[in-house]
């Protein structure tokens, strides 16, 4: 499944994406365009409300690190607010609040966004703002040193103190052997702790510009006004040569893997991971449809038979997650304190080997589509949520409009296509398994 979720204002509920799955669309009107130093504009006008979401994202994320200085995109999303030329300090942030104006960021494999919620009336004040952090960015060691330390409790909170995102961290880093995919998102803590503002530097001037980055209006204002104050503040802005970026092909998998960790935990956690296709590969809406016959709820097939009939588990899911150039296939399971894992693991492996040899029934196929795009239509009840899914489709599609073409891709997927792709991606030799147990307990 894409990272984020999208859909569309004009559709109300599931009831009609059941009844009319045929005739189902995704579509309003968005202007599309580029300066000349190559910044991408995507406008989308919405006057339900007098509200507009700014949403700039970057095409860095993680994956254009490297060892010894992992987790610097989202390092230097943080310095991000710590203030620019024209902003400087905490006058960014009181600047936003006095001005009724959200704000936040993340950081990705792939990308990193900034996204603000804005008073319609406030578009050129915001614009301002974010093309100062874009060209005029201000880094210096105190608020480094600073922000290090939030960022190591950030990791100790989310990876190290977490079983689960520690868990998540190691299939990742497990499935993953030479894509920069390897190493997770926030970095390591040595490297953490180790930041240097030249590095963050560097990282900012060669990806912070405006051919880099992609613009989402989507709200209140007009597009031709927004035209011209887009022309007048990031136009002077000059576009900047981008390297070549070059990564490293994650070799074919020959034999399963196995990794296990013992942590101070009430109970066994275990991870079966595939790895598998990019977003928007052809394959990806059978994976996500699979995937949620699989794991997805109360109904699904793990949960009633793990934890409904041999209430073994407090817990069974399978996801489907996609990055821009690979993506992971995953089951996970709970048990309960005290419960031995090796029945519940074949139980996996019987629930898998169904996938890959038998047809899922009309009536699993229909559920999953029905819910898979249910969500897809939910996303886009705001303006914020179709800035996002414009934003994200742009990015890693290379075109906004696949979002508009997903419900007929969902839809289109058959009980066959789900056997061949699980045939295809979910079998022994490609298998990762992952596990979390208790230490021993002390005599």
């Amino acid at each position: 499944m894409k990272h984020l979720i999208f859909s569309c204002v004009f559709f109300v509920a599931s009831l009609a994406l059941a009844q009319e799955k045929d005739n189902l669309k995704i579509n309003f009107p968005v202007t599309k365009y580029k300066l000349q130093n190559g910044l991408t504009v995507l406008l989308h006008e919405d006057h339900s409300v007098p509200l507009i979401s700014y949403h700039t994202w970057y095409k860095v994320g993680s994956r254009d690190e490297a060892p010894g200085i992992t987790g610097s995109a989202h390092m230097l999303e943080h310095m991000m607010f710590k203030g620019s030329k024209n902003y400087p300090g905490k006058s960014f942030d009181r600047l936003l609040h006095e001005n009724g104006i959200v704000n936040n960021a993340f950081t990705t494999y792939d990308y990193t966004g900034f996204y603000q919620s804005l008073p319609s009336s406030k578009l050129e004040m915001m614009m301002q703002i974010e093309v100062d952090r874009m060209s005029n960015l201000t880094l210096n060691s105190e608020d480094l040193l600073s922000e290090r330390e939030v960022v190591k409790e950030e990791r100790r909170w989310r990876v190290d103190n977490n079983p689960m995102g520690l868990l998540m961290e190691t299939v990742m880093g497990t499935v993953y052997k030479l894509s920069n995919y390897r190493w997770p998102v926030i970095g390591t803590m040595k490297d953490i702790s180790e930041y240097k503002v030249d590095t963050l530097r560097d990282f900012h001037n060669i990806y912070y510009v405006p051919n880099n980055a992609i613009l989402v209006l989507a709200g209140d204002f007009k597009t031709s006004e927004a035209k011209k104050l887009i022309e007048k503040y990031y136009g002077p802005i000059s576009y900047r040569p981008m390297p070549r970026k070059e990564y490293p092909k994650e070799p074919d998998q020959d034999s399963q893997r196995n990794v296990s960790l013992k942590k101070d935990v009430q109970s066994t956690s275990f991870t079966v991971a595939f790895k598998s296709v990019p977003n928007n590969h052809a394959d990806m809406y059978a994976l996500d449809l699979a995937a949620n016959i699989l794991g997805n709820g109360s109904s699904s097939r793990l949960h009633k038979r793990l934890v409904y009939v041999k209430q073994s588990a407090t817990s069974a899911y399978s996801y489907n997650s996609t990055m821009q150039d690979g993506g992971v296939f995953a089951v996970g399971v709970n048990l309960k304190p005290e419960t031995a894992m090796q029945e519940s693991l074949e139980l996996v492996y019987q629930e898998i080997w169904k996938l890959r040899n038998k047809l899922v029934t009309d009536e699993e196929l229909a559920k999953a589509k029905t819910q898979v795009m249910k969500d897809l239509v939910d996303g886009l009840t705001t303006v914020d949520g179709k800035a996002r899914a414009l934003a994200v489709n742009e990015i890693v599609t290379g075109s906004y409009e696949s979002l508009f073409k997903d419900l007929d891709k969902y839809n289109a997927v058959t009980a066959e296509q789900i056997k061949d792709v699980c045939n295809k991606y979910l079998n022994q030799k490609q298998r990762t398994i992952a596990v979390l147990e208790p230490k021993a307990k002390k005599e």
